[in-house]
């Protein structure tokens, strides 16, 4: 029962409340509950739980409609969600999608309206959906064509509601499956079809892993695919691009020796097709400059490393490079290579002489931040922008490296319209300082694209 607009102090007692509740849950024994009521108590729990949800949704709901992100020194509700409740921005953007079908609306006019997904919300909130089953059926309404009118996806909705209610998420698939065919049994016509292929195409290069391999995954449209079949088709046919040639042949046709000598599979040689392609891209400079540099790979190592032919080396993407193809790579191509002697970086003033970074700058700013530099930023160097931290341009900063740092364009754009603040510490490196009412202590610096810097002690984090 909705108890009412409410001031911030009845709110806080109200959950000091639930919080002593819940301290005195965790210090509850059970060990007197047989394995029937251990199992009842878990399912209680859980019913508690996803009822749990809508409060969060209308609560996003209410800061995406009514707030403005940069107010809390943000640049997209994702990444303040992300930075207050420290979830991955995946996730926070998973929510405040969620919120938007499942949370309170209003009108134009001010007027309180129900959720898009209105049977789905009220049995979330009395606990007979969990999360995966409202994942499924927020899934059902991606996948169905735009002609399908509001009338039917408002049924569709219900049932799936009533069903998911129970049934496990498993059987709820499954229904969800039927229930799209049987509305869909003609299939999307022709520009349906094209809306929908336009709407799921998509290419992904995950996270790089231990072994230094990264997944990949996605939906090439049809135009994508027929194009990479006729790159494959010459580069990937067996002899082709082989890395394990002295002199690999890219422009064919490959000898008898070469394809005699293939052993790779189909797979491999699309990879290496792949690697290929975009090399002979790169190489033909047709991609013009990126963020002042050449659109080239830049890499950065040490000389002590470079000599002993170990270790990893950082790209501006910020994905780890072994030394050994560091190597090859310098030797055949000519990618940006920046050497660093025990680890000291090599300062370039320039002064006020110029307001834009030199590509020299912007080669020693890819070694030293390799992203940027904002506390909580991903985003690589490659993504990043010069930003002078020490003092802004306009107010008589300096374009010397030592008062450059990176920054992506929201975050560089926070400290003109976000009341945010850089300077730079004695160490070199740059702090990030909000705005007095954003003040929480909030760590100044980004140890993101400097994992190493979290496993030191606070006082030695290294170079």
């Amino acid at each position: 029962m909705s108890m009412g607009s409410v001031d911030s102090q009845t709110v806080a007692a109200v959950y000091d409340e639930l919080a002593a509740a819940l301290a005195k849950v965790a210090e509850l024994s059970l060990d007197g509950l047989s394995a029937p009521e251990l199992v009842a108590l878990m399912g209680r729990r859980e019913r508690m739980f996803s009822a749990r949800s809508p409060v969060d949704h209308s609560i996003i709901a209410r800061l995406v409609a009514e707030a403005d992100p940069k107010a809390l020194g943000a640049s997209s509700w994702a990444e303040a969600l992300a930075t207050a409740l420290r979830i991955s921005r995946k996730e926070a953007k998973r929510r405040i999608a969620s919120a938007a079908v499942l949370g309170p609306r209003r009108a134009l006019t001010g007027e309180p309206l129900a959720p898009v997904l209105e049977a789905t919300a009220a049995a979330q909130a009395g606990g007979d959906l969990g999360d995966e089953h409202v994942r499924i059926i927020e899934g059902f309404f991606d996948q169905l064509p735009a002609t399908v009118n509001y009338e039917v996806r408002e049924l569709a909705e219900a049932d799936l509601a009533r069903a998911g209610s129970g049934l496990c998420p498993e059987e709820l698939r499954k229904v969800a499956d039927r229930l799209a065919q049987l509305i869909d049994e003609d299939g999307p016509g022709p520009q349906d079809a094209e809306r929908d292929r336009a709407r799921k195409r998509s290419f992904t290069i995950h996270r790089q892993g231990r072994d230094g391999m990264s997944r990949v995954s996605g939906l090439l449209d049809p135009q994508a695919r027929a194009t990479w079949e006729a790159v494959f088709a010459k580069l990937a046919a067996p002899g082709m691009c082989n890395p394990d040639d002295p002199d690999p042949c890219v422009d064919g046709p490959a000898s008898g020796d070469n394809r005699v000598r293939d052993g790779r599979s189909q797979a491999q040689r699309n990879h290496d097709a792949l690697a290929a392609a975009g090399r002979a891209l790169l190489a033909s400079g047709q991609l013009g400059s990126h963020n002042g540099l050449p659109s080239t790979i830049i890499v950065s190592t040490t000389l002590k490393e470079l000599q002993s032919a170990a270790g990893f080396a950082v790209t501006g993407g910020g994905s780890l490079l072994p030394m050994a193809d560091v190597i090859r790579m310098a030797a055949t191509s000519a990618h940006y290579l920046v050497v660093y002697e025990d680890h000291r970086e090599v300062p370039m003033y320039v002064g006020r002489a110029k307001r834009l970074a030199t590509r020299a700058q912007r080669i020693v700013l890819y070694n030293r931040d390799r992203g940027c530099s904002k506390p909580g930023c991903t985003a690589p160097a490659y993504w990043a922008q010069v930003h002078h931290a020490a003092q802004d341009w306009a107010d008589g900063g300096k374009t010397d490296v030592t008062d450059l740092t990176l920054a992506c364009g929201p975050h560089n754009r926070l400290v003109a319209d976000g009341g945010w603040t850089t300077r730079v510490r004695e160490d070199g490196r740059v702090e990030w300082l909000p705005p007095p009412q954003l003040d929480t202590g909030q760590s100044r610096v980004n140890n993101y694209h400097h994992p190493e810097k979290y496993l030191l002690p606070e006082d030695d984090e290294g170079p």
